[in-house]
Formats: C-alpha cells, sequence, structure tokens
C-alpha cells in the first residue's frame, strides 16, 4: 500500500512504474482490478476534469465510486475519527482540498491508500499524466528545456516537483513579485521562451491579469521556441488571457490531446497505490 500525496514522495523509477501501468492498461491486464473495493472521492462541485477521470477510471476497474463534497471534511468531528470509520469500508480515498496538510493528515491516519487530487500547492496526478503523455510523443521528454509561464501556484510548483524527481531543467516566466523559489526566472517572454521545448502555463486571478500582459503567450511568442516546441496550458485556460486564441488554434497546442491520458494515467495511480 503506498499513498501519493507529493511527486516528490517518489523517485524517477516509481514514475516510470506507474507510467508502465498505464501502458498496461490498455491491453486488459487490470480488468476488474477494483472489483468488490469501493473508492471514497472528496471533491469540490468545481472539479471537471479530474473527478470525471477519477470516477469513470474506478467504474472501468470495476470499483464502486462513492463521491462526498469536500466540505465533508471541514466538520467538526476529528479527522482520525473520520479515517478510523472509513478503514473499515474503503480501500481508497482520493481528495481535493486546498490545505496539503489535511491530505498529510489523512494519510497518517487512514490504513489505506490516500491520493492528493489537488491543493493549493501541487496537483501531482495532472503533471504526472502530462509526463506520460509527453513521454507518447518527444524523443527523450526528461532531456527536453520546460517553460512554465505565470505565478507561483500549485501547477507552477507542481511543476517544479516534477523537475526535481525526473531531473530536467525548468525555469519561469513572470512579472516580478510572482516567482517560486530556487528556479531559473525570467522577466521577459521573448528571453524566456528561446532554447524550450516545452511550454506550460496556468491561468491567472483577476488580480494578476494586469501584471502579466505583456506575458501571454502567442503563437508569434512560440515561433521563437525551439523546433518541435509544444504547448501545454493547464486547464482550465483562458484565451485572450495567458493564451492567445491563435497559438490555442495552432499546432503548438497539445492540451486537449493530452488530457485524454488523465484518465489511464489516474488508473495506472490507484492501481501503483494498492500493488
Amino acid at each position: 500500500m503506498k499513498d501519493l500525496i507529493r511527486l516528490t514522495d517518489l523517485q524517477s523509477s516509481e514514475v516510470y512504474e506507474i507510467f508502465d501501468i498505464a501502458d498496461e492498461i490498455s491491453t486488459g491486464t487490470y480488468n476488474g482490478f477494483l472489483n468488490g473495493k469501493s473508492v471514497i472521492l472528496f471533491f469540490p462541485a468545481s472539479s471537471i476534469r479530474t473527478r470525471v477521470t477519477f470516477e469513470k477510471g474506478i467504474y472501468l476497474l470495476g470499483g464502486q465510486p462513492i463521491l462526498f463534497s469536500n466540505d465533508a471534511l471541514e466538520k467538526k468531528e476529528d479527522l482520525r475519527d473520520v479515517c478510523g470509520y472509513l478503514n473499515n469500508w474503503a480501500d481508497i480515498v482520493i481528495v481535493r482540498h486546498g490545505d496539503i496538510q489535511l491530505i498529510e493528515k489523512f494519510a497518517e491516519y487512514a490504513r489505506i491508500p490516500v491520493i492528493n487530487a489537488m491543493t493549493d500547492v501541487n496537483h501531482p496526478c495532472e503533471i504526472l499524466s502530462d509526463m506520460y503523455s509527453l513521454s507518447k510523443i518527444r524523443d527523450n521528454f526528461i532531456s527536453d528545456k520546460y517553460l512554465f509561464c505565470g505565478k507561483s501556484g500549485n501547477i507552477g510548483l507542481a511543476w517544479k516537483e516534477a523537475s526535481a524527481v525526473m531531473g530536467f531543467a525548468l525555469s519561469q516566466c513572470c512579472s516580478p513579485g510572482y516567482e517560486m523559489d530556487d528556479v531559473e526566472v525570467y522577466h521577459d517572454i521573448k528571453a524566456a521562451i528561446k532554447g524550450k521545448d516545452i511550454i506550460c502555463t496556468d491561468s491567472l486571478p483577476a488580480s494578476a491579469l494586469n501584471d502579466f500582459r505583456e506575458y501571454q503567450i502567442t503563437k508569434e511568442v512560440m515561433h521563437l521556441a525551439n523546433k518541435n516546441a509544444v504547448l501545454n496550458p493547464c486547464p482550465p485556460f483562458y484565451r485572450g488571457e495567458e493564451v492567445s486564441d491563435d497559438v490555442i488554434q495552432s499546432d503548438y497546442f497539445v492540451g486537449h490531446e493530452f488530457k485524454k491520458n488523465l484518465l489511464v494515467v489516474q488508473q495506472a495511480v490507484m492501481i501503483w497505490c494498492m500493488l
């Protein structure tokens, strides 16, 4: 039994183990893996992609998804007692909650695997899926140079976790005041994107839009990146804000196609945690 809370809890070899399981799912190796098992999910109402793919993935593996709002974890009841009861009936718990410390406590008290489906400081399953997708279209996605354009937040910090585990080069481009610690930072988008292969973005809060006016990823900007560079914006992305409409309509954009793999990677994560 294993948990997945932070990518930095993994070794690179374990990331590849998850990728191998994802490859094997299509062969039928894991058909019925969750037969007779119940998976508890705590999700906010606003979740779309992560919730749909986890619920569908559980169903396809033969399991029973049981969904709660993550507000259920804000009750007065001590989390130790919540876990004490769930240990009797559940086989996996998947939690999407802003506070990663709450998920860490869940993992401490639970006797079943706990999977982090997103917090305010990271998004491990999303980034695992992106790396898996990249591994299918790049000769060596670890040797590529990555640029994250956006403010310090859960997506940028998750890419930072991934770079620490896998060893690829990551830099950030942002307006002054939005930097991540211990990452090479640019404050000029045209300088930042030169020599880069994988361009990643995150949506911006309304309060930061004015500060990022000069940092939008456009088709013109992407022309400055390395040949065969790709744009992988984290959804939800907003055309006309962190990315332009023309770049989303271009061959640089891989977002929709990449997210197909979110289903199989999240299935692989559940399987890996239970093996």
